[in-house]
């Protein structure tokens, strides 16, 4: 792969090349680290890449990795850079014949989002979206005993994302990740809606298989002075006729990254955490609860396919991440090979996942400004 973005200072950047090198399918070639070529070359060098393959911008990169012999040049471009500078790149990349990783939201508006779904069909190219949270294998678990219909008919989701990281004004420290990330001309018309609540959204939608038709929002700038959202609270309602609510906030002074999703149906609940991410509880009105736990015999055939360690050895964030990387991997190397792939290779996020992430965005601050009570959710 070839990455664009994730120089020096990026947490981000350091993250994909770690969970994208975990299983061994996919070697760092190439990349435009930065803006500035210094600092790009630098970054290469550091990562012992060679001289010639780290290039000043995204479109000498990718220019050049085109004219290069096809067992040599990058198979796939990572898109690590904030919001405002996805569409460009990945449009680019898709249009000159490479398929494109890039970290969530897909874009900075819903319409490059479609822009792109657009490109992706006249290109044949594969866009994956890094939703890390799908890539869990207890996710996974919780995805396949709902769709088996283990807790019957859904009628209650509950999602919370607590953070406390922005509870001061860190923008104004020079803090790279908080700078960009409340500047709306890099993030979009959304913050912490933006940030982490489209992880939530994309979580729960991605476990049920439920899709939300209505939204009613309080959306909240907490810290004076910030130009977006650092805190909402969202009703939401379901195709099936269930009800939930999603919480995202990013100034819950303390909290570190819990997320937590609960569903509850006719027959019993289940509930995730992230800090205890390799266990799923079972919530039975007539039993004990249940734990499931990640590595076990007894856990499903997609769950077991994105674990990698026996029962009792921890995997976490950066696991779930390369899962993702893994799943894109395997369908590119059999669409290359002309062969078939492996049954969960398909299991990652991508251009629909990332359309009805940018509608949750632009949908849910409509719902915070609107005087009505609910707003019809719109693609």
């Amino acid at each position: 792969m070839g990455m664009i973005g994730g120089g020096e200072g990026s947490f981000i950047g350091a993250i994909h090349r770690k969970a994208a090198a975990l299983d061994g399918h996919i070697d760092l070639v190439c990349g435009a680290f930065s803006s500035s070529a210094t600092k790009s070359l630098t970054t290469g060098v550091g990562l012992y890449l060679p001289e010639k393959r780290c290039y000043a911008s995204y479109r000498e990169m990718i220019a050049s990795e085109q004219l290069l012999p096809e067992n040599e040049r990058m198979d796939f471009v990572s898109i690590v850079t904030p919001n405002h500078l996805h569409f460009e790149p990945a449009a680019f990349a898709m249009q000159n014949g490479f398929d494109v990783v890039i970290d969530k939201p897909i874009t900075l508006t819903l319409q490059e989002a479609k822009d792109l779904k657009e490109i992706s069909k006249k290109t044949g190219k594969v866009l994956c979206l890094t939703h890390t949270y799908t890539g869990y294998p207890m996710i996974k678990e919780a995805k396949y005993l709902l769709s088996k219909n283990k807790l019957g008919r859904i009628r209650k989701i509950f999602v919370t994302y607590p953070q406390g990281w922005l509870s001061t004004k860190l923008e104004d420290a020079q803090q790279k990740q908080a700078a960009w990330r409340t500047d709306p001309s890099k993030s979009g018309i959304a913050g912490s809606m933006g940030d982490i609540g489209t992880h939530a959204f994309n979580l729960v939608e991605y476990v049920t298989g439920l899709e939300v038709t209505a939204m009613c929002a309080k959306i909240s700038t907490v810290v004076i002075g910030r130009q977006l959202d650092d805190d909402g609270m969202v009703l939401l309602e379901f195709n099936n006729g269930a009800t939930g609510s999603l919480v995202a906030t990013q100034v819950a002074a303390g909290e570190e990254n819990n997320l937590t999703l609960q569903v509850y149906g006719e027959l019993g609940g289940l509930e995730w955490q992230h800090k205890d991410a390799n266990s799923l509880l079972l919530k039975w009105p007539n039993a004990p609860m249940q734990v499931y736990r990640a590595g076990t015999d007894y856990i499903s055939d997609v769950a077991k396919y994105n674990c990698r360690t026996p029962a009792g050895h921890p995997e976490g964030f950066i696991e779930a991440f390369a899962n993702i990387y893994k799943n894109f991997a395997r369908t590119l190397i059999a669409r290359n090979n002309n062969v078939e792939a492996d049954i969960y290779a398909f299991d990652f996020p991508g251009l629909e996942d990332g359309i009805r992430g940018m509608a949750f965005i632009e949908n849910v601050i409509a719902a915070g400004n609107s005087k009505e009570k609910w707003k019809t959710f719109e693609v």
